[in-house]
């Protein structure tokens, strides 16, 4: 098992296109890969309830079965377990799953009703930097994920730690959030998926400390972005609105209500609003 931590990144329309030639990526060209993949759950969702996601990627010369646990973290971080192999064909390595912790917990009968649920097709540029001191994988996803007959845009930043400390991932972030419009995102593909099966978006109660209230917010734009239903992007802003009044430093403050004022805006996503999230990130979190 690997662990994998990364940030995840929302970009807004049209931002993808300042990404390559950027700076922060020197002269290094990244040839876009195309990426189908199948995502695998029972028909009562117990993969999706467990936060786990099982996948077959197909690459240009190879078929990957990705197994990734629920992950922790926060403001758009995520640390998970993460096991890969490369399979034969276009089926479930059964065998192979059964091996690993997190499937003996549900035996046989969740193996033999795992089906196919959604897909997600993309486009991948891929930069491996190195950047105060560490190593970090850059992967831009351009796509879309489909289920039901419905179908919601990827247009993503994944910024992973391969060597290194998981700070130098939030300055990367942040020196990319000068020119480009951005936000972090906590929803992944396979979230994001399982939510258009269902065609319900739910964004779960959290508790009252600052950085609950924060990833409240983020979840809800989330929401937002692929339903396009205005009661989340309300929600955000209430979450923001609340965090900047019972905020734990000043700083905190500031931020969020730079935030939750920004959100009135119909253009919200700029890259001031990046900058202020990632900077609110760092005051509830501080090094």
């Amino acid at each position: 098992m690997a662990e994998e931590i990364e940030i995840k990144l929302a970009l807004g329309p049209g931002e993808a296109d300042k990404l390559p030639g950027h700076p922060a990526f020197g002269a290094m060209s990244a040839p876009p890969a195309r990426l189908a993949n199948t995502y695998y759950d029972t028909p009562a969702g117990d993969l999706e309830a467990a936060k786990v996601a099982l996948r077959l990627r197909r690459t240009p010369g190879h078929t990957l079965q990705t197994l990734k646990t629920a992950g922790h973290g926060s403001g758009g971080l995520s640390a998970r377990g993460e096991w890969e192999w490369e399979v034969d064909g276009d089926t479930l390595d059964l065998d192979g799953l059964t091996a690993l912790p997190p499937m003996q917990a549900w035996g046989h009968d969740v193996l033999r009703a795992l089906a196919p649920r959604f897909t997600t097709d993309f486009e991948r540029q891929a930069w491996l930097i190195d950047h105060e001191g560490a190593r970090i994988e850059v992967a831009l996803d351009r796509g879309e994920i489909r289920a039901g007959g419905r179908s919601v845009t990827i247009d993503e930043l994944e910024l992973e730690l391969k060597v290194g400390e998981p700070a130098a991932l939030w300055h990367l972030a942040r020196l990319l959030a000068e020119t480009v419009a951005l936000r972090p995102a906590n929803a992944s593909k396979a979230a994001r998926g399982g939510a258009l099966c269902e065609g319900q978006w739910h964004v779960p109660a959290g508790d009252d400390s600052a950085a609950a209230r924060f990833d409240q917010a983020i979840l809800c734009l989330d929401a937002y972005t692929d339903s396009g239903q205005p009661a989340f992007l309300d929600q955000a802003r209430t979450s923001l609105e609340a965090l900047a009044r019972h905020a734990p430093t000043d700083d905190v403050s500031q931020h969020a209500r730079v935030l939750a004022d920004a959100l009135t805006q119909e253009e919200w996503l700029t890259p001031a609003f990046g900058q202020h999230s990632l900077a609110l990130q760092a005051a509830l979190h501080p090094a």
